[in-house]
Parts: C-alpha cells; sequence; structure tokens
C-alpha cells in the first residue's frame, strides 16, 4: 500500500515537467544526403569504388558530367571526408582519388538503390 506521502510525489512530478521544445529535429537522412552532396555525388563514388582514378577517367566514366560540375563535387566529397586526393610532383602534377574508409562505407547503399532501381524501373 501507499502512503499519502508517495502519492503525492507520484500526483506532483507531472506538474513539474515542463517538455522540451527542439529547435529543430534532426534527420539522419539530410545529414547523410549534406555528406554526399549533389547530383554526381553517386556517380563519383560508384566509380571509386573499383580502383583510384584520375579526373580524366572520372569524367569520362561519368556521362554527361561537366569539368565544373566534377569538381566541385570532388572537392565537395574530400571536404567531407568521403575520398582523398593525391597530387603527384609530375610535369603536369597527377591527381588520383581514392576513397576513404568513410566513403567505402557508401558501397551497401549503392548496392541497395541498384537493386531497387533493378526491382521498380
Amino acid at each position: 500500500m501507499s502512503t499519502p506521502e508517495s502519492v503525492e510525489q507520484v500526483h506532483a512530478a507531472p506538474n513539474n515537467y515542463v517538455p522540451k521544445v527542439p529547435v529543430t529535429i534532426e534527420c539522419s537522412i539530410e545529414k547523410t544526403l549534406s555528406v554526399i552532396g549533389g547530383k554526381w555525388s553517386f556517380l563519383v563514388i560508384r566509380e571509386l569504388f573499383c580502383s583510384k582514378k584520375r579526373f580524366g577517367e572520372l569524367q569520362r566514366a561519368i556521362n554527361g558530367v561537366s569539368p565544373k560540375a566534377l569538381t566541385d563535387t570532388l572537392r565537395h566529397l574530400e571536404e567531407q571526408g568521403v575520398l582523398e586526393r593525391h597530387a603527384f610532383a609530375t610535369v603536369p602534377v597527377t591527381v588520383e582519388y581514392t576513397l576513404t574508409p568513410k566513403g567505402g562505407d557508401l558501397h551497401q547503399i549503392l548496392k541497395e538503390m541498384k537493386l531497387w532501381a533493378a526491382k521498380w524501373t
């Protein structure tokens, strides 16, 4: 049996509760999309799953991407830690791009997207 004192404590708690009003509700999908970036990112990542690639190789492999769009995408993915840029002191400078472990973790997501497309499109 409860005592009157414990009953008062139970009823007092809801009166003292003040709900939090979140400023923003974080969404992990939004976070993922902000890291991955724009339209060409998945295609760049797809190409780098196989092996390291140079700029020209990426441009030839991704149909329709402009040099500016590819440059912007590569810079964004590098800033987000998805890929690494390796420059070699040659004339002209040789630059290769490789995925980081963070970028490699996207492999399963791309596989699932490919399966979805095969099933529904």
